[in-house]
Parts: C-alpha cells; structure tokens; sequence
C-alpha cells in the first residue's frame, strides 16, 4: 500500500480490487482503434497484459493530516446485491483487513469525503447489522454533493444505465443520512472541511466532483472518475463507456488536467494502474503523466 506525503498529511492507496478483464476497446469505446494501439504502444508494458486488457483497480485514499483520518471515496464494499453490475456483486474482499494494515480502524476514521455516489465509490459507507444497513464508520461525516443524491433518487432519472446506483443509494447512503452522519453540500470550490474543496466537474455523473487538498504548502487532486486510465491524459477527449455525457466528460478532464499541471498538484486517480498517484506536466501537443 504506497504512502506519499503532501504537505504535513499522508495519503495511503487502501487496495480493494482489480478489475482485469477490461479491454482498452470497451473502456474507450469512442477511440479510433489504431490511434489507441499507437497510444498503449507510448505507454509503460505493465500497464497492459499479454490478452490485451486493462488493469482497472478500485480503491480509497486515507488521508492523515494534523490528527484528523479521512477516507476519500469507499469502494464497492462486500454482500452488497448487485444484480445489474456482476463486477460487485455480492463481493468478499479484505479491505478492512487492509484499512488495519494501515493503522485504522473503522472508528477512527473522522471524515469520509466521496467524489460521486456509484457503485464503486460508496460501498463500504455501511455494514449489515441484524439485517439492517448501518454506518461502517460510526464517527465519521460523510461529505457528498447533495444534487447528486436528488438526481439518483428522483424517479424520473430511473433508467437500465442508472438502475444500480437507485440501489446504492439505498444501501450505502440512504443509511448514512438517516444516521445524521451526512453533511450534504454543492460543489462550489469553497472549502467544505479544512484544507479540502469540491470542484463541480460533472459529465461522468451529473453532479461529479473532483476534491482538491492543500496541506503545508503543497496541493493534491483525487480526480474521482474524470479519468478511468491513463491513456486519458494524453488523449483528454477519450471519454469512458461509462461517462453519462460526452461533451462535459471532457471539459471536467481538461479541467482536471490543467489544475493538476499548473498548481503541480498530486494527482490521485480513483482506477489508475500501478501506484494510481503521479503527476501531470503540459507538453507540447497536451499532458503527460509520471506515475510516483
């Protein structure tokens, strides 16, 4: 579990799953298919395997920064039924296991700040008890967009694409607002707990933000599902097959990139290979990015 220093705080990559049976074709289904092999040819071998697929991982971000333990985002979380997203159905991961590893318990942790609210961001806010779904982190806020709970609450938004994350809000963040436990709030760039902002970069969901956090002179980004891979820095218009609208998709990317490139901020993916942290530099014909 890799650990890198921003300013006085420490963020820790807490590992749940990889997704390795992902094709580059079916993540970036909008890519011309040879400017896509030419692009995975630019890129590091590990980040491809011998059948041609992709590593997608699926994890959280600890943050430790002056006595305070903050999660960012909370994975897909185990027994949660998922029908219509086989990829989490029913999962038996050790990420509590891992989340010790690190030093914390559930009951330490004092904030969960989450960048959007789908299956594979929200999973371990809850735990079943005696049949009911409870907070996992007792003591914690939850920091979420409240637009972006309304929007997948609102029966009009019901479709096959939105189905799973009607249920996840039932499972995974309802239980949380009925606890008192949520501080729903817009994502407007204002500070919503010390040192940490949410930016409106919608387009993967409607209401998705990226949260930027500056500690002790130095800046970080954890960028959510602007990007899906790496591939996407360097072709910023590739959106992701599961990006709900294309044209703002790639605004919040390009959005994303520059922030990251101009404050030299820490950029932390949500389902980047490898370390999943680096950062981005301008070149001449757009971004690059170097793993830490």
């Amino acid at each position: 579990m890799p650990t890198f220093r921003v300013g006085d705080a420490t963020v820790t990559r807490i590992p749940e799953l990889s997704l390795s049976e992902v094709t580059p074709s079916a993540l970036l289904p909008g890519a011309d298919s040879e400017e896509l092999a030419q692009a995975l040819a630019r890129q590091p071998a590990d980040i491809v395997s011998g059948e041609g697929h992709i590593a997608i991982n699926v994890h959280s971000w600890l943050v430790r920064d002056n006595g305070r333990t903050i999660l960012v985002d909370t994975g897909a979380g185990n027994g949660k039924d998922r029908p219509n997203s086989r990829m989490f159905d029913q999962l038996n991961t050790d990420y509590l296991d891992r989340l010790r590893d690190a030093g914390v318990a559930p009951d330490d942790v004092d904030f969960v700040l989450l960048t959007h609210l789908h299956v594979d961001h929200v999973g371990w806010n809850t735990r079943l008890v005696d049949g009911r779904w409870t907070p996992m982190f007792a003591n914690a806020r939850y920091v979420f967009v409240g637009a972006e709970h309304a929007y997948f609450t609102d029966p009009k938004n019901l479709s096959d694409a939105t189905r799973t994350s009607f249920q996840v809000q039932r499972d995974s963040v309802d239980p949380v607002i009925e606890a008192g436990q949520a501080e729903m709030i817009a994502a407007d760039g204002s500070e919503a707990i010390e040192g940490f902002a949410f930016h409106a970069t919608p387009g993967h969901t409607p209401n998705h933000a990226s949260i930027s956090f500056r500690s002790g002179g130095a800046a970080a980004l954890f960028c959510g599902d602007v990007m899906h891979h790496v591939l996407q820095v360097v072709q910023p218009d590739w959106n992701s097959a599961y990006d709900a609208d294309a044209a703002s998709s790639r605004t919040a990317r390009r959005w994303a990139l520059h922030h990251a490139a101009e404050s030299g901020a820490t950029l932390f993916t949500s389902h980047f290979p490898k370390s999943a942290a680096g950062k981005v530099a301008k070149t001449a014909d757009g971004f690059s990015f170097a793993f830490l």
